[in-house]
């Protein structure tokens, strides 16, 4: 359900963005044509050579290209995709997301989407389980946004509670559904 699908990838900077690699490959397996957006912090935890190299597109950090001074133009990726899915999503960003701040490329794209988005959040269990945290977290649902609820097991900080970004599979299942969904309401009205 994925085939032709424009997938604009959200990375952000924590332990979780490993699995984006895996993710981008199983996207594109299921047909889909995968965007990379990085914030700044997430290529000190994945490069976007790698990035880059599996999803076939240069992975943009940037507002613009140094070499050439070419505006990376988030209202054109806003336009592009069919839904924008950051994972892994950060307590960071999760906080920049629910108050409008845009101070890197991925969240003025995030502002500028026309379509659904899909936030796969991933943090430490003390984190994710704060009262801000969870604050943010209802409103982006508030605001329509859609959540992949994080997996409880092991967590980088050694601790064991909720917190893990869902697992790359779990992520592109959620997504075929949400478009097999879609497609049944259209086929309805």
């Amino acid at each position: 359900m994925l085939q032709g699908k424009k997938i604009i990838l959200g990375i952000t900077g924590g332990i979780a963005a490993y699995k984006a690699a895996m993710l981008t490959r199983l996207l594109i397996k299921h047909g889909a044509d995968v965007k990379i957006v990085m914030t700044p912090l997430a290529k000190e935890f994945i490069t976007p050579v790698t990035l880059a190299t599996l999803s076939k597109h240069t992975v943009l950090c940037d507002f613009f290209n140094y070499d050439n001074g070419e505006w990376n133009s988030h209202v054109d990726l806003g336009l592009w995709a069919d839904v924008f899915l950051v994972a892994p999503c950060t307590a960071n960003t999760l906080g920049k997301m629910a108050h409008g701040i845009a101070d890197n490329l991925l969240l003025t794209t995030y502002l500028s989407m026309r379509c659904p988005v899909v936030l796969a959040p991933a943090m430490d269990f003390d984190m994710y389980k704060h009262p801000a945290v969870q604050h943010n977290i209802a409103t982006l649902k508030s605001y329509g946004n859609l959540f992949i609820e994080p997996d409880s097991g092991e967590l980088a900080s050694g601790l064991e509670g909720k917190g893990r970004m869902a697992e790359p599979q779990a992520i592109v299942d959620f997504l075929a559904d949400f478009f097999t969904q879609n497609q049944a309401l259209k086929k309805k009205q």
